[in-house]
């Protein structure tokens, strides 16, 4: 067993005037990237996109000739750009707010006394205390103690890594076992732990299906627009002879028909004012998008220990091997908790009930970790005394103690080891000394969080690092579907055993860090996705991996950093709200994603058809304007904000498109059959210009009503206002939106031709129905 070197200086530390001194001269930490976007970036975000740049673009051609009432639409884009704007930082003044409260900090010795600092505030050759679940802040050199840590931020590989005095730590790695004190020999530029949060989230991205789909419009749109608006100017000049100004306007309105105003805006907007409302309830979201990734959640991983648990262990029996051993056993366990570099919640018991008084001096240790699942510390001529699962010492329940473990209560071994112990050797025969039972509580909302996750349809899965036996007892004490389906993973060595456990079981108990990742990415590969709950180092490989990592605020510095959502309240009950908010905005910009696209696939059809026909386009961009603010804007604003937590389903651009299309080539259809008819019912000039505005108008408060249903109040009013706005502004103000006054001959075209749209749009949305599946299986769906 290695040795455990002290060194004076260990505990020495910097004087407050040293500090000053360091401080004074830069050598601090970098102040740690923050979680939320700076009020620049939310402000250059908002203003500096593709849509505003077309939108500006289109307004410098209109102004250049003079068009200067077609540039209402331009205030709409500020206005919207603003809404956004101001919902973001509000948003970020929240959560701002709340993320002081998840900020890593660090233990260190100065003056003598050790002090709990910000990252930001370590300076070099401050000496650090670091412990299992701590990051390590800075480069430092180890200077007593031992620690194992975990290195997979940097290299990739999961092992733990054995350290000990002289060792190097980097920062960005995190203890897992252990405990030791360093001196710092790099901070500021040369040392990246302050960042280590972002860092750690930004290697697989935001993964948003929204964002996705909006990119693709954004590149399809970008795609169309310069060529049809090339072509459809030259056609205007070249073969119709048009002046510069009436071609400008015409291209103009064409061009912004494609833009959906907004639709991006409305997506960061609505999910900037759910992480508001999470903030109030004591939830922190890291990422933006990770409040969308929850709401397609299908499978829930949850881990035991401060998750379904309160976390908080008590010592409830000690079963002695022999109780002539007993003041023996005492002092032992008493010399061990007193030097045992470890603090997690086992220890922390075992040290409430037994107290830690070191009769006997430590030749050496080895630290807990949750590969090996014990720890030891050679007490010289006395033995090596071993604390751990008792399947990993070779122990032998008793009846009883089996039945401690089927009510969830968790056993432990302690003895001496016939021979030395070493981190990375195996362990000798352990004779039993003691067998310690402790019992965790379940947390109060347990039971009804999971009956609510379990009837909205997700799969949960319990994984723990405990006997099966144990987390399945309590998974069954709090409701916990199939909790009679555990398997021991420590018994799996391969990838496909654990693949066919993933499917197979519920409650997975002895879990390795690694294999925690093994089961996220088993059920990712078979097409789940999945959210992890921890709070422990030992969490850290699987946070990272799932579809969306939820962390507990009073568990370790790296599962918070790592996490795109912490409950600062560790309340395991607040969840539901979370899936709650994702749900509403997925399925409210689903539902009204389909009404701003009507717009853009018309425009691009009839912008085709004015190409091939050698027509003008037939509306001009205030009367665009009209149909953004009125048809699509207002509605959909307020209803983006409503409560909607049914489960999401299909994919987002499929089912926006599959809405949005019958209303647009209804469009397109009528487009065609009132050229086709003009020549036979001759019409005042203007008169079938302002049919075909109803039409679409008419056609676009269509898609609003599909879209609305099932009613109530909001949407009433909602709808009602719109359509009583629209035709109201048409008739008034008529001469602003350069449309003709319709006559009593137009009126009634435009009523058949609104029933014609009609059926032509129900029609199609029967044609493009998606088929229904077949459900699967209910033992596919549970497993």
């Amino acid at each position: 067993m290695d040795e455990i070197r002290y060194r004076p200086v260990a505990d020495a530390g910097l004087t407050a005037g040293q500090v000053r001194a360091r401080q004074a001269e830069g050598k601090q930490n970098l102040p740690p990237e923050p979680f939320t976007k700076t009020t620049g970036q939310i402000i250059r975000e908002n203003v500096c996109t593709l849509f505003n740049l077309f939108n500006v673009l289109i307004a410098l051609a209109l102004a250049s000739v003079g068009a200067w009432s077609n540039m209402l639409f331009i205030l709409i884009i500020a206005l919207n750009t603003l809404i956004g704007i101001v919902q973001e930082l509000h948003a970020k003044r929240l959560v701002d707010r709340l993320s002081l409260l998840s900020m890593p900090s660090a233990r260190v010795i100065r003056d003598g006394a050790a002090a709990e600092i910000p990252v930001e505030e370590v300076v070099l050759e401050d000496v650090i205390e670091l412990e299992a679940g701590r990051q390590v802040c800075a480069d430092a050199v180890i200077l007593t103690g031992q620690v194992e840590v975990d290195e997979s931020l940097l290299t990739g590989e999961s092992d733990p890594v054995h350290r000990a005095a002289g060792d190097k730590l980097l920062s960005g790695n995190f203890v897992t076992s252990g405990r030791c004190r360093a001196c710092v020999q790099q901070v500021g530029a040369g040392s990246y732990a302050a960042r280590i949060a972002g860092e750690a989230r930004q290697l697989q991205g935001a993964r948003s299906r929204l964002l996705g789909a909006m990119r693709r419009v954004t590149w399809f749109t970008g795609f169309l627009i310069p060529p049809l608006g090339c072509l459809l100017y030259a056609e205007a000049v070249l073969l119709r002879g048009e002046a510069a100004g009436p071609a400008v306007v015409s291209t103009a309105a064409a061009l912004l028909g494609m833009l959906p105003k907004g639709l991006v805006l409305l997506t960061s907007v609505s999910l900037a004012v759910g992480i508001a409302a999470l903030s109030r309830r004591r939830v922190l979201v890291q990422q933006l998008y990770a409040l969308e990734s929850l709401a397609y959640v299908d499978t829930l991983c949850l881990d035991k220990t401060g998750t379904l648990t309160l976390g908080r262990l008590q010592v409830e029996e000690v079963h002695l091997a022999d109780p002539a051993q007993a003041d023996r056993f005492a002092r032992l366990m008493g010399s061990f908790l007193a030097c045992a570099e470890d603090s997690n919640a086992t220890f922390q018991a075992l040290q409430g009930y037994f107290g830690a008084d070191g009769v006997f001096p430590p030749a050496g240790s080895v630290p807990f970790s949750s590969e090996r699942k014990w720890s030891a510390v050679d007490f010289g001529p006395e033995g090596v005394f071993v604390v751990g699962a008792p399947e990993r010492l070779g122990g032998v329940l008793s009846p009883g103690l089996r039945q401690a473990e089927a009510q969830g209560k968790r056993v432990l071994m302690a003895g001496l080891a016939q021979g030395p112990a070493a981190a990375g050797s195996p362990l000798p025969p352990v004779h039993p000394l003691a067998y310690i039972v402790l019992a965790d509580q379940l947390r109060p909302s347990a039971a009804g969080t999971l009956a609510y996750f379990r009837e909205e349809g997700v799969d949960l899965k319990l994984i723990s690092g405990d006997n099966p036996v144990t987390a399945a007892a309590l998974a069954a004490q709090a409701g916990f579907p199939h909790a009679d389906r555990y398997i021991d993973m420590s018994s799996l060595t391969t990838e496909a055993e654990v693949e066919r456990a993933a499917r197979e079981y519920a409650v997975f108990g002895r879990v390795s860090p690694a294999q925690k990742k093994q089961l996220v990415q088993a059920l990712q590969k078979a097409g789940r996705t999945v959210a992890m709950t921890g709070d422990g180092v030992n969490d850290l490989l699987a946070l990272r991996q799932a579809d969306c990592s939820i962390a507990m605020a009073s568990g370790s510095d790296a599962a918070r950093q790592v996490a795109q959502v912490v409950l600062l309240d560790s309340d395991f009950g607040a969840l539901p709200h979370v899936l709650a908010q994702g749900r509403r905005v997925v399925n409210n910009v689903t539902r009204v994603a389909g009404v701003f696209f009507v717009k853009t696939i018309y425009s691009a059809l009839l912008a085709a058809a004015c190409i091939f026909l050698n027509l003008p386009f037939p509306f001009v961009p205030i009367q665009i304007t009209l149909i953004d603010l009125v048809i699509e804007g207002y509605p959909a604003f307020f209803t983006s904000f409503e409560p909607d937590g049914r489960k999401v389903t299909g994919r987002f651009l499929p089912t926006v498109l599959r809405r949005a299309l019958p209303n647009a080539l209804s469009i397109l259809v009528c487009f065609v059959l009132l050229l086709g008819i003009s020549p036979l019912f001759p019409l005042p000039a203007g008169q079938y210009a302002a049919l075909f505005y109803l039409l679409v108008g008419t056609v676009g408060i269509q898609a609003v009503l599909n879209s609305s249903w099932p009613f109530d109040k909001l949407r009433v009013f909602l709808c009602a206002t719109m359509t009583a706005g629209f035709y109201t502004a048409v008739f008034l103000f008529h001469h602003l939106l350069q449309v003709a006054l319709p006559s009593g001959a137009a009126l009634g075209l435009f009523v058949l031709f609104g029933l014609l749209s009609f059926l032509v749009e129900r029609g199609l949305a029967l044609l493009l129905r998606p088929r229904q599946a077949p459900a699967p299986a209910k033992e596919a769906l549970d497993g």
